[in-house]
C-alpha cells in the first residue's frame, strides 16, 4: 500500500484533518508553520525542507497549499521534488464556493477571512503586521480595502463574532459567505482518487 503524506499549510491543517477523517484516508497530515502566510517568499524553501525530511518515509507527497504569492516558485520546486499540489492560487479561492472571481469583480478591495484567519486575526494581522505597536500603519496597509468577506467553513457563532470584531478593527463592512470546504475538499478528493502523478 502506498504511504501518503499531506504537507499542509498550517492555516489549512484543521480543515485537511477534517477531510481526511471524513473519507477515512490512511494518510499523515504534516504542517508547515502558519506564519509563512505573511512571508510567501519563504514558502518554497520551507515546504522543500519538509518534503526532504519525510521523503524516505512516504511513497507519495501531496502539498496542500495554493501558490500563495510565491510567483510560481512553489510549483517549480515541487516539480523538481516529484511532489504534487492541490490546484489553486490561494486558500481564499479554494473556499470561495466557485465565486472568487465574481467577488473580486464586485470589489477589488476585498479583504478575505477564513475560519483560521478569523480565529488568529489578532496574532497574524494585528501583532504580525505590527499594528499593535504602530497603529498608524493601519492606513498604509488597508487604505485601498473596501470590505471584508468572511468565507466561513463552519457555522460557529464565536468565529462569526470574531469576524465582526476583525472587520471593526479594519473599519470595513463585513459580508459573510458560508462555503464549507468547497474546492479544497473536491480537489483533494480528486488527487487521492486519481492516484500519484509524476509532477505537480
Amino acid at each position: 500500500m502506498t504511504k501518503t503524506a499531506l504537507i499542509s499549510c498550517g492555516a489549512l491543517g484543521r480543515e485537511v484533518i477534517a477531510i481526511k477523517d471524513k473519507y477515512e484516508w490512511d494518510v499523515e497530515v504534516l504542517a508547515v508553520p502558519v506564519l509563512l502566510h505573511n512571508r510567501p517568499d519563504r514558502i518554497p524553501a520551507a515546504v522543500q525542507k519538509r518534503i526532504r525530511e519525510i521523503r524516505e518515509q512516504y511513497d507519495r507527497v501531496i502539498v496542500v497549499y495554493g501558490d500563495c504569492g510565491t510567483g510560481g516558485y512553489l510549483d517549480q520546486m515541487l516539480s523538481d521534488e516529484g511532489a504534487e499540489r492541490v490546484a489553486g492560487p490561494h486558500c481564499y479561492e479554494m473556499y470561495a464556493d466557485g465565486a472568487f472571481d465574481q467577488l473580486m469583480e464586485e470589489a477589488h478591495g476585498t479583504y478575505f477571512l477564513t475560519d483560521y484567519l478569523t480565529g488568529s486575526f489578532n496574532n497574524l494581522v494585528i501583532k504580525g503586521m505590527g499594528l499593535d505597536k504602530f497603529p498608524e500603519l493601519h492606513d498604509v496597509f488597508f487604505k485601498n480595502y473596501t470590505r471584508v468577506v468572511y468565507l466561513a467553513q463552519r457555522d460557529d457563532q464565536e468565529l462569526l463574532e470574531q469576524a465582526q470584531q476583525a472587520a471593526k478593527k479594519l473599519d470595513l463592512p463585513l459580508e459573510v459567505r458560508r462555503t464549507g470546504y468547497d474546492a479544497l475538499e473536491n480537489r483533494l478528493v480528486t488527487l487521492m482518487t486519481d492516484g500519484p502523478k509524476n509532477c505537480v
